[in-house]
């Protein structure tokens, strides 16, 4: 009996000791599986990855200057056109392009999407290059939380960089890019990975890596795959991504973060109505429940549902009538809206040497809070530091409204009265200016009769 019980006993340590070997072998299968999807991912991934070297002009420090930043990008054609970040790309003069086998090209904006911070090279490679290796897309939206990830770019400017983790979040809403759902990751995001692919497991792009959150750990945010294609095409084709503007303020129906919940099952509201506007001109009002445009269902629920509510209204033709359907204290009724264009918008501004400053036409959509006391005009945006303008008083957000009694409606008209002012002698070069400053008048006198060293760009 006791031999039986010993030979039983043998048998399962003999078992367990088997188990165990198989579940130690089928770990390591595991790991080295797992190395083999990154290495295969990289493999495919790498060739396609660019390292981008803008230079960017500024005038916010009163006079032109420029600097070197870096970012990412990635391959989708052959004959090189690029995608990678609206805020890598704009404002550039010149942009250089580092390839996976170190060589280096110029590249040519061929257009930037403000909105969806996406932008399009075109690399300046001979006509007889070999053709470039591509990225393949895939489907954002069949994306899922836990998923694994990797995020390539060059971070703080190290060429070729890959990190990885899982995607914690399919359909982000943030209050940047009023068109965009973000891709949420934990993969490591940081300074220079902007404009680089966010990669499945199949080596396929789902994301381009835009921000990561600096108030946080492991926050970090991709545009989805399919908005990326969209928007690259229309880059592609027109050089720009065209948009009707209406003038309204749209918000969802149960917005839990402010505590908004109204009782309706569908459609977006009107929270507010912008004067002047297409949609004020129509008669569109704060409160108002719009429940389709055009024809198209625009059912704006929870904030997720926001972007791609505006890109129906984005979507519209400008100068043409749309028909909006309109709930209002219980009633149903059409109003039909001209939408027009929304302006392509630049950061540029232009330098006035001599007095030492540099200013920028007024917009809505660029500066609203000014255009709300000035719809048109020109405003101080930058002053250089002990320049004749910084010494007369002038700050950054001054809007110019008379200059020696002329009034100041637009950018050219400023820079004419600014070229007729170079020419006065020495010694009698002061000019009474009238701003508005916080809303309030106020008249300062400009003497620009010093010559101010140059700063270095």
């Amino acid at each position: 009996m006791r031999s039986f019980a010993r030979v039983c006993l043998c048998g399962w340590i003999l078992s367990v000791f088997l188990l165990a070997v198989s579940g130690c072998a089928a770990q390591v299968r595991e790991r080295e599986d797992f190395r083999d999807v990154i290495q295969n991912v990289q493999k495919a991934v790498f060739p396609t990855l660019v390292f981008v070297k803008p230079i960017k002009q500024h005038f916010g420090t009163g006079q032109l200057t420029r600097q070197q930043v870096l970012g990412s990008g990635v391959i989708i054609t052959p004959d090189g056109l690029v995608v990678t970040n609206s805020h890598v790309a704009k404002d550039s003069v010149e942009i250089k392009c580092v390839l996976y086998n170190s060589e280096q090209w110029p590249a040519q904006v061929v257009g930037v999407d403000a909105d969806t911070d996406l932008a399009l090279l075109r690399l300046r490679i001979p006509a007889d290059h070999p053709p470039l290796p591509t990225a393949s897309f895939g489907d954002s939206d069949a994306l899922q939380e836990g998923q694994f990830v990797m995020a390539f770019g060059s971070p703080l400017g190290f060429a070729r960089s890959i990190s990885f983790g899982v995607v914690s979040c399919t359909r982000r809403y943030l209050e940047i890019g009023a068109f965009n759902l973000w891709i949420q990751t934990d993969a490591a995001i940081n300074p220079g990975n902007s404009g680089g692919p966010l990669v499945n497991d199949r080596g396929e792009v789902i994301g381009i890596n835009t921000v990561r959150a600096a108030f946080g750990e492991n926050l970090g945010f991709a545009i989805p795959s399919n908005t990326v294609r969209r928007i690259a095409a229309q880059l592609q084709a027109h050089g720009r991504v065209d948009r009707a503007y209406f003038g309204i303020q749209l918000q969802p129906i149960r917005d839990f973060i402010r505590d908004v919940i109204l009782d309706y099952d569908r459609g977006v509201l009107v929270g507010g109505v912008e004067y002047p506007s297409p949609a004020a001109a129509a008669g569109l009002k704060a409160g108002d429940l719009i429940l389709s445009c055009n024809g198209i269902p625009v059912n704006g629920i929870f904030l997720e549902d926001m972007p791609s509510v505006r890109t129906v209204f984005a979507d519209q033709r400008a100068g043409e009538e749309t028909a909006l359907l309109v709930q209002r204290n219980g009633e149903t009724i059409t109003i039909g809206v001209r939408p027009t264009e929304k302006p392509q918008l630049t950061t540029e501004g232009v330098e006035l040497e001599a007095w030492n400053c540099s200013v920028q036409e007024i917009s809505k959509f660029r500066s609203p809070v000014l255009s709300y006391f000035v719809p048109n005009g020109v405003y101080i945006l930058g002053v250089r530091k002990g320049g004749n303008a910084q010494s007369s008083g002038l700050q950054p957000g001054d809007i110019l409204l008379t200059i020696g009694g002329q009034p100041v409606p637009d950018l050219l008209t400023l820079q004419e009265i600014y070229r007729q002012s170079t020419l006065l002698e020495r010694g009698k070069r002061t000019l009474l200016l009238e701003i508005l400053r916080g809303g309030y008048h106020q008249y300062l006198a400009l003497d620009f009769n010093r010559e101010v060293k140059r700063g270095a760009e």
